[in-house]
């Protein structure tokens, strides 16, 4: 039987890995002190934790890692507030509590068949890069069509996960578009903002699913593209993981109309978000 998904369970950070030239994201990644705690932590990509910094507080993240990494998870986390002040001041060895997992991930069962366009932007590719891994693993790569990543940043600097991007560069299963806002000396990528750039790499709507997450102003911009390119409302999902509080629907601050983000989502299709008030 799970325990209460109030306490949280203790992990400890096994390796920190600085993300952008700017240090103010990192990657941690946490191993449970306990087996049974890594066993009930059966998650998909797309779901969150609350984390906390004991004496600091805690605060929801998007899980980084894929289910098919097995022996621990991964957290981006961007230093913003307090407790993410206090996540990038750790060290490895310090003891994280973990809460979840929560909400409802990106639907990878019904998208079994589909060509899957996954479209992110800066410091929001973290359950997208979940994503990506958990379909590019042999064990789940044939239950999927065609894969297109788009991932957009301000700066070549900004960009995350290097290591797995030059990983994925390498593979004929996979098209990979990357593009930053201006113009840098020695990118030879795309340059533009991201939807712009999803306009021009056009992808086809037949029997695919689009998945969006990014700032709440790229998610617009790019929903509007992929209705130019008909993709119908169904088969647009996005991710509000901006909404998250307190992950259980307690607080009522991640409520738009009759949803609880934390609960009902954070991934919705823009079918479902179309039947709520324009909030978020």
């Amino acid at each position: 039987m799970q325990s209460s998904i109030y306490i949280p369970k203790l992990t400890r950070i096994i390796s920190i890995t600085q993300e952008n030239e700017v240090n103010d994201i990192k990657t941690f990644e946490l191993a449970f002190k306990n087996e049974k705690d890594l066993e009930e932590f059966d998650y998909i990509p797309g779901q969150f934790a609350e984390l906390s910094i004991f004496g600091k507080g805690e605060c929801p993240i998007g899980i980084a890692s894929s289910p098919t990494e097995k022996g621990s998870i991964k957290f981006t986390i961007k230093r913003m507030g307090e407790v993410t002040q206090a996540f990038h001041a750790s060290d490895v060895g310090a003891i994280i509590g973990v809460r979840g997992p929560l909400g409802n991930g990106w639907p990878v069962e019904e998208m079994k068949g589909k060509n899957i366009v996954i479209i992110g932007g800066g410091f929001a590719f973290s359950t997208l890069r979940s994503l990506v891994t958990y379909i590019l693993d042999e064990i789940n790569r044939a239950n999927y069509g065609k894969l297109m990543v788009i991932y957009g940043n301000r700066n070549s600097g900004e960009v995350l996960y290097k290591e797995d991007l030059k990983q994925w560069e390498k593979r004929d299963d996979i098209e990979l578009v990357l593009t930053i806002d201006q113009p840098e000396e020695g990118w030879t990528k795309k340059v533009g903002f991201v939807a712009p750039v999803v306009k021009e790499v056009a992808p086809s709507p037949k029997n695919a699913v689009a998945l969006v997450c990014g700032p709440p102003i790229m998610i617009k911009t790019t929903i509007a593209v992929l209705e130019e390119l008909e993709f119908k409302d169904d088969q647009i999902l996005n991710s509000l993981e901006m909404r998250m509080k307190c992950g259980v629907g307690k607080c009522g601050r991640c409520n738009i109309g009759n949803k609880y983000v934390c609960i009902d989502g954070p991934v919705f299709s823009l079918a479902e978000l179309k039947k709520l008030p324009n909030e978020y």
